[in-house]
């Protein structure tokens, strides 16, 4: 990665907030457009709407499952289709599902959780053994996806094969040195971010939970058995000591675990923003985690 000055960082940050602006407002709204050959379709089990890309060209039993980021109140998007699109051959996988979890505030915990558990076993049930799933997430669907690994160990159940965790939501408490130190770098999260009410009120989600809680908060839970993850933040964001203490709790139960902090990005900026270098250089670990963790 080129380093920039910091005229030129500032000129990337300005540049980087008034793409966000763009997106969030509906001036440049995100078009997910299927690739040539591929199938998109819709998959309706037990109430619960699933969508599957289905890639013919790439002859692989690995299958990745997404939960999509949103503060568990923002349903399924087209910047997630195409993120899905994005890894799924990245990580060897012919088949991307994504699954369509119920929201807060009218739904709280543990609907997505059970959600998530349905989606798990929709998968399962289809012949497909745990290790061939990659469980890739983005921000509240980082933490849904920590929930359903370890909801999943506590039934003594099959693990994914490996965790691919952006921006990790990992601790609902609403202080800690990086929500203070970026509220004003962050343009997703922070001050006058379009989403940064999500960080800044107590989530809806957690119902009648202290926001604690490990089952909200998986940085205070015992991680120990749970598949290796990669971990990958954003310098400027303000869940950037989210991503440190999960990483650090990891490590310590036992976990394997790889964190990389990209200077300057902010919150989902490889979902947000795919073309950016920082982007790319993300997708493209995301690529070597899969090869050395878990080779096709």
């Amino acid at each position: 990665m080129v380093e920039s000055t910091i005229k030129d960082a500032d000129a990337r940050d300005a540049q980087i907030a008034e793409r966000m602006k763009a997106v969030f407002s509906g001036r440049e709204p995100v078009r997910f457009q299927l690739p040539e050959d591929w199938i998109h379709e819709r998959i309706r089990s037990s109430g619960l709407m699933l969508e599957r890309l289905v890639m013919p060209a790439v002859h692989s039993h690995r299958v990745l499952l997404q939960l999509h980021g949103g503060g568990y109140q923002t349903g399924m998007q087209d910047i997630f289709r195409r993120m899905a699109a994005l890894q799924a051959p990245s990580v060897g996988a012919g088949e991307a599902w994504m699954v369509h979890y119920r929201l807060a505030p009218q739904h709280v915990y543990p609907a997505a959780l059970e959600d998530a558990e349905s989606a798990w076993e929709v998968l399962r049930s289809r012949g497909l053994a745990a290790s061939d799933i990659v469980l890739c997430a983005d921000s509240a669907g980082a933490n849904l996806a920590l929930a359903l690994c370890l909801e999943l160990r506590r039934r003594g159940r099959s693990l994914p094969g490996f965790l691919a965790l952006l921006s990790p939501w990992a601790c609902m408490e609403l202080d800690s040195p990086s929500r203070r130190n970026n509220a004003r770098r962050d343009c997703v999260l922070g001050e006058g971010g379009p989403l940064h009410h999500v960080v800044s009120t107590p989530s809806p989600y957690a119902g009648a939970l202290d926001l604690s809680d490990p089952r909200l908060s998986p940085c205070y839970a015992d991680l120990s058995g749970l598949p290796p993850m990669l971990i990958q933040a954003g310098g400027h964001e303000v869940l950037l000591d989210d991503a440190l203490a999960l990483a650090a709790k990891a490590a310590s139960d036992g976990v394997e675990v790889s964190l990389t902090v990209y200077p300057g990005m902010p919150h989902d900026f490889a979902i947000l923003l795919p073309n950016l270098p920082e982007s790319r250089a993300a997708l493209r670990e995301l690529r070597d985690f899969a090869l050395r963790r878990h080779p096709a």
